[in-house]
């Protein structure tokens, strides 16, 4: 595997018509063959497909600032903010627009992840916890990738579509020129904008941990993480592709799930509309704010349910967003019928029937972005029908495979270890250092 300090990965953070930046340090000479007017922090390239414009530091204190960065993309709090990077600046021409990527090392990419994916005050053992399973997550999909490459006479698909149905997800193959997205779509990655008072926490969370992964029968786990599973881990095939991952399965998000209650089997409508219509003990039901606070970013924090939830829509609302966020036409929609749901209660396929048209979507995410102006908070919800529209009792925040974000800072501030932490969102697997 290398060294970590010499390992890079280069993280896609803009695509946009013109990219506005401004370096600060030595930058030496920027490297490439565009028209291009850098000088003014202005940069407009024409579409070389495969060529690259190249700032690369020439000392450890060089950073550079690239503005109107989009976060949360699709998201509720959907914004612009300008943000700051370590590592080389890499412009590349993409259908006509431009690609701003940061290339940096690995260690340094994950000190960024943890503190933007939650606040930098969480308790160490999380932290720790944390930083193995990006690591892992990020390593995993490399090697995914490379394997993908190499098989290029065998087409990943991730995405079948008929009159009948249309089932889809995004992963990480969707990006060819470069490693990982800095949005939620991969992991979230701010680069040094939110400088923390804590973030020597951080840090040392990934010094402590260096090297350090998650691996099931000698290879790298995919870790997934989620903000909230809503009291039920899922299976990967219910968000991701359809195959198994032993560490990655339905289970109870808790110390011990009662022995006198049969637990619940949340494909059956029937006992998913009882457990996600009611609120049952788990690591990730809380209302702690100052582990919330931990856990969860300032825009994060707007959202005020996450464990339970509910949203309303007319059914001109519901057939107009539907409509807009899919592209299908189904005319006035009249059903919303769940055909399958996942060990957390999640639909991953759900029969849409209006006027017009009827068909079936999948899996979660697709049903995620038809039913909200960004994203659900999830699919696992219980469609109620009322005379004026329909009535959505939801569970959880996220895809809820792997780690429960908030479940796992639950388990740290009673006191359980990074490790124990990991053997309860990924049973079966261990903590290795491969490098």
């Amino acid at each position: 595997m290398g060294n970590s300090g010499k390992k890079t990965i280069e993280v896609g953070i803009l695509l946009a018509p013109s990219i506005s930046f401004e370096l600060e340090g030595n930058y030496g000479t920027y490297s490439g063959r565009f028209t291009a007017t850098a000088e003014s922090g202005q940069v407009r390239l024409h579409d070389k497909v495969g060529e690259r414009f190249v700032f690369e530091p020439q000392d450890d204190n060089a950073s550079f600032v690239l503005k109107d960065v989009v976060i949360g993309i699709e998201f509720h709090w959907e914004r612009k903010e300008d943000q700051r990077f370590r590592g080389s600046l890499v412009l590349i021409p993409e259908n006509c627009m431009v690609r701003a990527v940061n290339v940096l090392s690995l260690e340094d990419y994950l000190v960024s992840v943890i503190a933007s994916e939650m606040s930098a005050t969480s308790t160490l053992e999380y932290l720790k916890a944390h930083a193995v399973i990006s690591r892992s997550w990020l390593l995993s999909q490399i090697e995914k990738r490379q394997g993908i490459e190499q098989r290029q006479n065998v087409p990943y698909t991730s995405e079948v579509r008929t009159e009948e149905e249309w089932i889809k997800w995004w992963d990480r193959e969707d990006h060819t020129l470069f490693d990982v997205c800095a949005d939620d779509h991969c992991q979230r990655y701010q680069g040094i904008t939110r400088p923390s008072q804590s973030i020597d926490n951080v840090t040392r969370a990934v010094n402590q941990t260096a090297g350090e992964v998650l691996t099931f029968e000698g290879k790298i786990c995919d870790a997934r993480f989620s903000k909230c599973c809503g009291g039920i881990m899922e299976r990967f095939s219910t968000s991701w592709e359809p195959s198994e991952h032993p560490y990655l399965q339905g289970k109870y998000d808790g110390e011990s799930f009662p022995a006198e209650v049969p637990f619940p089997d949340l494909s059956d409508p029937v006992q998913a509309e009882i457990w996600i219509r009611s609120a049952p003990p788990a690591f990730c039901n809380t209302t702690d704010h100052e582990i919330l606070s931990q856990v969860l970013n300032t825009y994060d924090q707007e959202t005020k349910g996450f464990y339970r939830w509910e949203v309303s829509y007319s059914f001109e609302e519901l057939s107009d967003l539907i409509k807009r966020r899919t592209g299908v036409d189904f005319g006035m929609v009249q059903e919303l019928i769940p055909l399958e749901r996942g060990a957390s209660g999640r639909i991953c396929r759900l029969k849409i029937v209006g006027t017009k048209k009827t068909l079936i979507i999948g899996k979660d995410l697709l049903i995620r972005k038809a039913l909200s102006e960004s994203h659900l908070y999830s699919s696992a919800f219980i469609p109620v029908k009322r005379s004026s529209g329909y009535i959505l009792y939801g569970a959880g925040w996220g895809h809820g495979v792997g780690l429960c974000q908030i479940g796992g800072a639950v388990m740290a501030s009673r006191g359980y270890s990074y490790k124990q932490i990991l053997q309860h969102y990924y049973p079966g697997s261990r903590a290795q250092k491969i490098y």
